[in-house]
């Protein structure tokens, strides 16, 4: 064989064993795609007037898990999604008993955990953080700390807890300091990230650096398109129509499904904060993931 014909031979089998990898990563047999779950504050006016036939909608489409919220009232949408045979591992939760846990009338979080174990959860998740407490670098230091002392509770209680981001906590305090750098130092190896694809995009960051830089640290990430056009970065409120359906905006989806695998993501969710029509844009959504 000449050496020409050799290489060029080589070459394509290269390409060719490259594009399996792919295929293979993005296929059909892809745990993300076989087990995408949906956070449910996307449907939450739905749930509120009629949240068994919202359930039977979302598992009609196609998903095989959900991600609760407003842990721990949301016995309801569990019930339901438990009778469709939607998997409900995780929940976003009263997160002032992480983040202000001596604010008066706040829920024990020793109370949440308990709760958390009856119905078979397996992550928590806070997903807020009240303006005025993240004012300041000082701030996240002392939100890492509440989060680190919940974390060991949590382990104990065989639940991951785990922090969900905005765009706010890139936004520079201090120098080049930001909040999510203060969490990403400070965090204990207890303690993990949610990850909100969308939002990371909206702060002008990179999630596909983002999560390889926190490879290990990440539990779930949060799927959602940006709309084309919207100038980032962008730390305060972005208008209704920035949120799309996967495949409408700018993100693409192939390289962040990859590196969730490399990284030890446990699950990914789709969620749409805002949406005109919250029931076809999960349809659509979960649609283009099979396309990948």
């Amino acid at each position: 064989m000449k050496r020409r014909h050799f290489l060029r031979t080589a070459l394509a089998s290269s390409l060719a064993s490259s594009a399996a990898f792919q295929a293979m990563a993005i296929g059909k047999n892809n745990r993300y795609r076989k087990e995408i779950g949906l956070q449910l504050y996307t449907l939450r006016n739905q749930i509120k007037e009629d949240t068994v036939g919202t359930l039977k909608a979302v598992a009609d489409a196609g998903y095989k898990q959900v991600e609760a919220y407003g842990f721990p009232n949301a016995g309801e949408m569990i019930k339901a999604a438990k009778d469709f045979g939607l998997a409900v591992n995780s929940s976003h939760f009263a997160w002032e008993s992480v983040t202000d846990p001596d604010k008066e009338g706040t829920i024990p979080f020793g109370k949440i955990l308990d709760e958390a174990k009856d119905v078979g959860l397996s992550h928590l998740v806070v997903p807020y953080v009240h303006e005025g407490n993240r004012r300041t670098l000082d701030d996240y230091k002392r939100l890492a700390e509440n989060c680190n002392k919940a974390a060991v509770k949590a382990k104990s209680a065989g639940i991951q807890l785990s922090y969900h981001n905005h765009a706010f906590e890139f936004q520079p305090l201090k120098g080049k300091q930001s909040g999510y750098k203060i969490l990403m130092n400070e965090f204990s190896e207890d303690m993990k990230f949610e990850v909100d694809v969308f939002w990371v995009a909206v702060a002008a960051e990179d999630p596909v650096k983002l999560i390889r830089k926190l490879k290990g640290r990440v539990s779930q990430l949060h799927l959602k398109d940006l709309k084309k056009g919207l100038q980032t970065p962008e730390f305060g409120r972005v208008p209704n129509d920035a949120f799309q359906e996967l495949g409408d905006g700018i993100i693409d989806w192939e390289p962040i499904i990859r590196v969730a695998n490399t990284a030890g993501v446990d699950h990914c969710h789709v969620e749409q904060d805002q949406s005109p029509q919250p029931i076809k844009s999960v349809q659509q959504s979960i649609q283009h993931l099979a396309t990948l």
